[in-house]
């Protein structure tokens, strides 16, 4: 909890805001983002509901800016591997696999979290999101030809789809990790993460090139 009741000072204000990120981010690590409350936040951070909101309207929006500050992570750390001249499928799949906060927060950005959030705090999310994957595309393309800077772009929102479907089925619920554990034979539908990841961006990096016209 904040040392001061109320922030009154920009310094404050930006120490609240830090507060809020830091006790969602880690409500999140510990349940996953689906189970985390705007109440929990709050709690957490030792304030009552009313005193979140005036720095971000609803729970999405606090999940939105993690994962912007997410994307901007994942570039830095994806440009650093090909700059020191690392294979662009391994790296686009092992940095994903080293940020798994990052991977709930794309499983859930367009099917929930875009969908409770002012106009503002969405086009925020979309303008990271977007500049992003050009530059990661870039940089791809240079790290592995002969694909192209469109081509590297195409195989970064590859990355993101992959990771959209696969992650929450390589990490799945409580209750199916019982199914599985009484059936076996369904364990096959639990697909390993980094390996399904770098097969099909593999095999996408394989085929762009053979659809240009």
């Amino acid at each position: 909890m904040s040392e001061f009741v109320r922030a009154r000072r920009p310094e404050q204000k930006q120490q609240r805001r830090e507060a809020i990120l830091a006790a969602a981010r880690r409500l999140a690590a510990e349940s996953g983002v689906n189970n985390v409350s705007l109440g929990g936040v709050a709690a957490a951070v030792g304030l009552a509901k009313s005193n979140v909101v005036r720095y971000f309207g609803t729970r999405e929006e606090i999940y939105l800016e993690l994962a912007g500050e997410g994307w901007r992570e994942w570039r830095d750390a994806v440009v650093e591997r090909l700059d020191a001249g690392d294979d662009a499928v391994d790296t686009l799949a092992e940095t994903l696999e080293a940020r798994p906060l990052f991977c709930d927060l794309l499983s859930h950005d367009s099917i929930s979290l875009e969908h409770n959030a002012s106009v503002a705090a969405a086009y925020d999310y979309k303008r990271i999101m977007v500049e992003v994957i050009g530059e990661l595309g870039a940089a791809v393309a240079r790290a592995r030809p002969p694909l192209t800077d469109g081509e590297g772009f195409e195989l970064v929102v590859a990355a993101i789809g992959i990771v959209r479907l696969a992650y929450p089925a390589a990490h799945p619920s409580p209750t199916l990790i019982e199914v599985y554990k009484q059936h076996p034979d369904l364990a096959a539908a639990r697909p390993q993460f980094t390996r399904t990841v770098k097969r099909l961006l593999a095999a996408t990096a394989a085929g762009l090139p053979t659809l240009r016209t």
